[in-house]
């Protein structure tokens, strides 16, 4: 599902009500019979006709294994829908859930709004460390309690215009960030007080360039042992600032930048930047080489991992990863058979292989990820290896959700326009600010 990450910034405050109506753990001491003829309610997000054919598909093939279990189809949820159905509860809410808020993992999980599924995973013998990548693993569980498992996934890497490469004499993808900032410029071509082609959006308004993705190209830890939040002492964090605030300034500086986006078409359009030939490189999702396609773009496409920090070249090949989860409606009376259906759409090869060639998204399982049933070109296979690479990686759970990630995106706006001038005390300020609310969310 394309842009995860930035929706996940939008939906703090409805979850935030969702964690004060469910407190406590959630009951997973299921007791109905598997075997018996019944039926279940999903709920999902999905709303674009091929995805919700995909889901149709899918559950067919379970209803099919599965021959006493029935399931009813709800689409078009979102993240306030089910915060509602959940805090009502009774009987016409859903018994299995997903959304593609990984980011608030940490709430559903500590509030008990997703049932538990360690009892569930523990009677079903599955071994998760062999089944599902590492990073996927993470970003479904908070604090040793797992009430999520993942729906297939998202990896973010780079795409760029290969003809402007030819033409400018680049013979490949930039490995590293000082590389990077150098192929950024010679691929701009200013034009009076803007441009004809930006060679990059810097920007943390630049469609997906936000802090957290940039990040990842870093090896650095949001939190320390203790909790606490280390965006001020961990040095790389103040290495990636320096290094996107200079990207802006080399590039023409943030006044001029956001007037030349300010001018880019909708991310999810046919007008996007990319598409058009605005910019040359673009850091997004594995969704973007199809909609490019569809959009019928002018040029070749490349794909590629994004570039690392200098002293980490080879760690060449991470990058960011999220993803929708899915998991059990703590007040379902039918949770042995809810568990069935997420068993299936998330374990199961052939439902996760065909739900990937449906939707474009990455395959969450490392037997999908080496089906020779999936359908993935070159470019997509990119992403395919981004999401298996050992030091791909997502943000932390935590108690409040995104709250941390939006306080420094905030802190990054700040920055990059000049606004906050002092990079050291405005990451301290950031760092007390973080620590405060998580304080109060538990």
């Amino acid at each position: 599902m394309p842009g995860i990450s930035r929706k996940a910034l939008l939906t703090v405050a409805s979850v935030a009500l969702l964690a004060t109506a469910c407190t406590g753990q959630a009951d997973t001491g299921a007791t109905d019979d598997p075997d018996a003829e019944t039926t279940i309610t999903f709920w999902h997000g999905w709303s674009a006709p091929s995805e919700v054919e995909a889901i149709k598909a899918n559950i067919g093939r379970f209803e099919k294994k599965h021959p006493n279990i029935k399931v009813k189809v709800v689409g078009n949820i979102n993240d306030d829908k089910l915060n509602q159905a959940l805090r009502a509860g009774g009987s016409n809410g859903p018994d299995v859930v997903s959304s593609f808020t990984t980011s608030n993992v940490g709430k559903f999980c500590s509030s008990g709004a997703f049932a538990d599924l360690g009892p569930f995973i523990e009677k079903s013998k599955l071994d998760l460390d062999k089944i599902i990548p590492k990073p996927m693993l993470e970003y479904t569980q908070f604090e040793g309690t797992r009430c999520a498992m993942p729906l297939l996934g998202d990896a973010y890497g780079l795409y760029y215009n290969k003809d402007a490469f030819a033409a400018a004499g680049i013979d490949a993808p930039p490995r590293t960030w000082s590389e990077f900032a150098k192929v950024a410029e010679k691929l701009t071509e200013p034009k009076g007080d803007s441009y004809e082609r930006l060679g990059f959006m810097p920007n943390y308004h630049g469609y997906e360039t936000v802090v957290d993705h940039y990040m990842s190209q870093w090896d650095h830890a949001y939190f320390g042992k203790d909790g606490k939040s280390t965006v001020a002492s961990d040095p790389a964090f103040a290495e990636m600032f320096r290094y996107q605030k200079k990207l802006v300034d080399d590039l023409g500086g943030f006044a001029k930048l956001e007037k030349y986006r300010n001018t880019f078409g909708d991310e999810w359009g046919a007008k996007h930047p990319f598409h058009t030939g605005q910019v040359a490189m673009q850091l997004d999702g594995e969704w973007r080489l199809g909609m490019a396609q569809d959009a019928g773009v002018k040029f070749e496409i490349g794909t590629a991992p994004m570039p690392v920090a200098d002293d980490e070249a080879d760690e060449y090949g991470k990058g960011f990863l999220s993803g929708t989860i899915m998991g059990i409606a703590p007040q379902s009376k039918k949770q042995n058979a809810a568990w069935k259906l997420v068993k299936y759409m998330t374990t199961d090869t052939e439902a996760v292989v065909a739900f990937s060639n449906a939707i474009h998204n990455v395959p969450s399982t490392f037997e999908a990820l080496k089906s020779p049933g999936l359908k993935a070109d070159p470019g997509f296979r990119t992403f395919l290896d981004i999401a298996q690479h050992p030091e791909s990686n997502t943000p932390p759970a935590s108690v409040n959700g995104s709250t941390y990630q939006q306080t420094l995106q905030d802190f990054g706006y700040q920055y990059e326009s000049g606004k906050a001038k002092d990079l050291k005390e405005g990451l301290a300020r950031t760092a007390a600010q973080i620590d405060r609310d998580i304080e109060q969310a538990k």
